[in-house]
């Protein structure tokens, strides 16, 4: 049987994650240790809260370096994602640094609030196995007030005020903006290819 850890970083929707993954028939072990992270076959880093926040919760568990050196696929989700960047400008945070680049504020403006929160578009850049059934033109749930460039490993880009990664893959690390589990039938695609698939 699949193994699944999901990293309790202190993220408020580590339990909406949890519903979604036994929705697919998974019932994910709430990790918060090295060994139960390194032995699992899917990891999952959800997080609803602040970069240095989730950060620090990291650090004071020891998780840092184990998941810089994770062998299995890592699948981050909302602030989890970002974490995976070098920096965020939220708090002025360094991060996991798995992926390159910076994480900055949405720019507010005429018609587009800070934070970012509702359904949006989502627009392919490649297809990859994890985002295989993600029809381009497809709706997602974010909220958020940050988020990430979009860099070559950006496989889908969503728009509020500039042009924004909602999700990202570099070999065995991948992440998630929008929230799989308030995004209904894509947010459910993105979990099963995830559990299937890996990020391969």
């Amino acid at each position: 049987m699949m193994r699944v850890a999901l990293v309790d970083a202190g993220g408020a929707n580590i339990g909406s994650v949890r519903y979604a993954l036994n929705r697919l028939g998974v019932e994910p072990e709430m990790a918060t240790g090295a060994d139960a992270i390194r032995a699992a076959d899917r990891v999952i880093l959800p997080g609803v809260s602040t970069a240095a926040q989730v950060m620090g919760r990291l650090r004071e568990l020891g998780l840092v370096e184990t998941l810089r050196s994770l062998d299995a696929p890592l699948l981050g989700v909302c602030v989890g994602m970002q974490l995976l960047f070098e920096h965020s400008e939220e708090d002025d945070t360094p991060c996991l640094g798995l992926l390159p680049g910076r994480v900055a504020k949405l720019p507010a403006g005429a018609g587009i609030r800070v934070p970012h929160m509702g359904w949006n578009t989502l627009s392919e850049v490649r297809g990859t196995a994890l985002t295989h059934g993600i029809e381009p033109g497809g709706h997602a749930y974010f909220v958020h007030s940050y988020a990430a460039p979009v860099t070559e490993d950006c496989v889908m880009v969503s728009d509020h005020g500039r042009p924004f990664a909602a999700i990202v893959q570099r070999g065995n690390v991948a992440g998630a903006q929008f929230h799989p589990e308030r995004s209904a039938r894509i947010g459910a695609r993105l979990l099963d290819n995830f559990l299937k698939q890996g990020v391969a």
